[in-house]
């Protein structure tokens, strides 16, 4: 085994026993810097699943070589690209000759997400690991039905990094008169056993497969607040749901707003260009998370911004700071999707017009030589 693989399986193992031994973030933190955390030659990310596809021409970037899937099946021109509320992406990352091959969230519908995988080229029998960024269905929805067809091609020891408990919390949405909701989803850990999957809760900075590694929970340091989104139950109920007593004892067995304490991004620090950071919805803050990604890592140039942002209810004053925010922390280049809404691309394109690039369902991005 190589030492740097060795080094990593090191960083992974005792980044668990000391979780499990109740020492802080900041300890598994400072447990990163030392170890370092993995460097990857490159990376490339492909957009299974987004809510738009615009254009066959993706731009042009120093930073970042774009290509975009033409929308249309090469083999049968009756069948397109799916877009939809949601978001799914392929993590393939190198070092040497080893790869990695992740999946990061799950799109909404399973049709979907299938279809744009044939036609996009991504093959579901070469995933060795999944991560679940947080417990929304537009982000996990297609996952039970994913593995029930693919489980037996993939790895005996498949894991699910998830970001921690409240990830299989129910979700419920506000309808009719006050007091009454529908269900908005919940992920049952029952058929993820079924289906023979290990759940690793990243509830602190955990590497993953030696190549990535995600934030742990977000800590709320900036002007930043969690905008509107589903409610959630902090419970448990005929064994599906959360164990959460504390919380929920003090919400009193109640939907309440939801505060993604478990949401956690995922990260890679690609050779000399710095750190790559996916917040897929980033309902705990863009900033806290990038800021959360380069405190655990000890890595301070920030190469690419990406994911949802979950901008689109802000109002234009919360835009502007946050684009002002991000400016500070100086990224080579900003690729907004799914929730970041409209609002967000014109302020980026007010104040850092040559760092945004403009994503859609089907793109692919290399980061790195």
């Amino acid at each position: 085994m190589k030492p740097d693989t060795l080094r990593r399986q090191f960083v992974l193992g005792s980044a668990a026993l000391l979780a499990q031994a109740g020492l802080s973030r900041s300890v598994l933190a400072d447990l990163l810097k030392s170890a370092g955390v993995p460097t990857v030659d490159n990376l490339t990310v492909k957009v299974l699943i987004d809510s738009t596809y615009d254009t066959s021409r993706p731009g042009t970037s120093k930073w970042v070589k774009i290509k975009r899937t033409p929308i249309a099946s090469a083999t049968d021109y009756r069948r397109t690209l799916h877009n939809e509320w949601g978001l799914s992406v392929s993590l393939e990352s190198r070092v040497g000759s080893e790869t990695r091959n992740l999946m990061l969230d799950f799109g909404y519908t399973l049709p979907a997400l299938l279809n744009n995988m044939e036609i996009i080229g991504v093959d579901a029998t070469k995933v060795q690991g999944l991560i679940l960024s947080h417990g929304h269905f537009d982000h996990y929805g297609p996952l039970i039905g994913f593995l029930q067809k693919y489980r037996d091609k993939l790895p005996a020891d498949l894991t699910l990094y998830v970001g921690g408990e409240d990830n299989f919390c129910a979700r419920k949405a506000a309808r009719g008169a006050p007091g009454q909701f529908s269900d908005a989803g919940v992920l049952d850990r029952r058929e993820l056993e079924a289906l023979r999957v290990k759940v690793v809760s990243c509830e602190q900075p955990t590497v993953i497969l030696g190549h990535a590694f995600t934030t742990g929970p977000i800590a709320r340091r900036s002007f930043e607040r969690v905008l509107p989104t589903a409610l959630i139950e902090y419970g448990v109920k005929n064994g599906v749901g959360c164990n959460m007593p504390a919380l929920n004892a003090k919400t009193e067995g109640k939907p309440v707003a939801d505060e993604h304490y478990n949401e956690h991004a995922t990260c890679f620090n690609v050779k000399d260009r710095g750190l790559v950071v996916i917040t897929s919805c980033g309902h705990a803050g863009v900033v806290n998370s990038v800021r959360q990604a380069i405190e655990v890592s000890g890595v301070s140039k920030v190469h690419a911004i990406m994911g949802g942002m979950h901008l689109f209810p802000a109002d234009d004053e919360y835009l502007r700071r946050s684009v002002a925010e991000l400016k500070t922390l100086n990224p080579d280049v900003v690729i907004p999707m799914h929730c970041s809404g409209p609002g967000f691309v014109t302020a980026m394109r007010e104040q850092m017009p040559d760092r945004l690039i403009t994503s859609t369902t089907g793109t692919e991005y290399l980061f790195g030589a």
